[in-house]
């Protein structure tokens, strides 16, 4: 299992894209493998023809093998073949009627040995077998070459697990009208995809062990409403007020290099480039793709950025790369409604900004009361790195970037 992002430590192969015995070239397309970011096409790394070891479905952590790769071409597989020639002369012979007899110690480990005439199981089906001690002689595989895999050692136990609840049912049926399956209804089970465990884990990790504090402000927006409507009479692609912000954010960066630094194991690391991940909803998760030197880039360049990276998320094309790296993160949820809200960080980033629904509001400017389009924004922090007053300076540069926005475009 190869690694494909910085933080992936397992993957599931959703399929094989070539079969078993296939001969392969270098970079020929070899699997779909889904990490904890996105879904990834393995390519070959060398010629040979493919042996797969672990099937489709399977989970691994990285560095198990999951299929041999000979090296030979044509010329392994002639090879191999002799060396197999024993193996039917061992099959061949009855007299493994003793092998019943080793299916009798069986029942206390009844994973099967490994020798030529072991039964073709995936590592993790004998894991699960061992662990709730099914006989795998008696499973029959659906993977490839009739090996055993995930599913059909849970579906041979699936039959056997209703038999044990039976003896209950009684009572139940006894004790009233139908059989009630709990007072919530009937529960369905959904697992979690890689990604949405990596994002259970880190949040969990964020709220668990990071001190973090927030600060709310409102900010003007009317400049930023004007200047939009500008570029749009000029027909240049105009862009959204999130793309506003993160550009704001950028160049706020810059001058606090606190609020785009790390807290790890006791120092500060401040890094050299100000990379901003814009918070984007996928189905079934949420993913944050990275703007790269977003303190460098100009407005439309982040607008047209940011459009492109929201497509790539939403259609499963976004890459590992532009999942990594960010150094802080935008949240914007003011296009659902929302006025206001308080994002959880990211680790191992300090700060996150949570964008609420810009709307006219009324609002006293400059001794009246009048309408104006204004925008709420919570700053959520780590305390261990970023301070209440750096925090406080560093959210006012935003706003007033946001306020006075000429100095976006340039």
């Amino acid at each position: 299992m190869p690694r494909l992002s910085d933080s992936m430590e397992e993957g599931t192969i959703l399929k094989w894209l070539m079969s078993d015995g296939d001969e392969v070239q270098r970079g020929d397309p070899l699997a779909e493998i889904e990490t904890d970011k996105a879904t990834l096409t393995y390519e070959a790394d060398a010629a040979g023809v493919l042996t797969i070891v672990a099937a489709a479905g399977e989970t691994h952590p990285i560095g198990t093998v999951i299929a041999h790769l000979g090296t030979g071409g044509n010329g392994a597989a002639p090879a191999d073949a002799p060396v197999a020639e024993p193996a039917p002369a061992q099959a061949d012979a009855p007299v493994a009627e003793p092998a019943p007899a080793l299916a009798q110690p069986a029942p206390p480990t009844p994973t099967p040995e490994s020798s030529s005439g072991r039964v073709k199981a995936s590592p993790l089906a004998r894991r699960i077998a061992r662990e709730r001690g099914i006989d795998l002689h008696h499973v029959a595989g659906s993977g490839p070459g009739g090996r055993i895999v995930r599913d059909d050692v849970e579906t041979a136990v699936a039959p056997a697990a209703p038999a044990s609840p039976a003896p209950a049912a009684p009572p139940t049926a006894a004790a009233g009208t139908s059989q009630p399956v709990s007072a919530k209804g009937t529960v369905s089970v959904e697992q979690l995809t890689r990604t949405q465990q990596l994002i259970a884990r880190r949040m969990a990790e964020s709220k668990a062990t990071i001190p973090d504090f927030t600060l709310r402000s409102e900010i003007d927006m009317e400049a930023c409403v004007a200047l939009r409507s500008e570029l749009k009479a000029l027909g240049s692609e105009v862009p959204s007020y999130n793309d506003m912000v993160v550009k704001a954010c950028a160049l706020a960066l810059g001058e606090f290099p606190r609020a785009n630094g790390s807290y790890r194991d006791g120092h500060f690391e401040l890094h050299g480039r100000v990379n901003v991940g814009v918070a984007v909803a996928s189905p079934g998760a949420l993913v944050v793709p990275t703007v790269f030197d977003a303190d460098r880039k100009s407005l439309r360049e982040i607008a047209h950025e940011t459009r492109a990276l929201a497509e790539r998320v939403r259609d499963g094309s976004v890459t590992p790369p532009e999942l990594s790296g960010g150094t802080f993160t935008v949240s914007n949820l003011g296009m659902y409604g929302v006025n206001d809200f308080t994002a959880v960080i990211n680790p191992p980033q300090v700060a996150i900004l949570a964008v609420g629904q810009l709307a006219e509001r009324a609002v006293v400017h400059e001794g009246a009361l009048t309408a104006r389009h204004t925008m709420g924004v919570t700053l959520s922090c780590d305390h261990r790195i970023l301070y209440g007053a750096d925090a406080a300076q560093f959210l006012a540069r935003v706003r007033a970037l946001l306020e006075q926005p000429l100095a976006l475009v340039f």
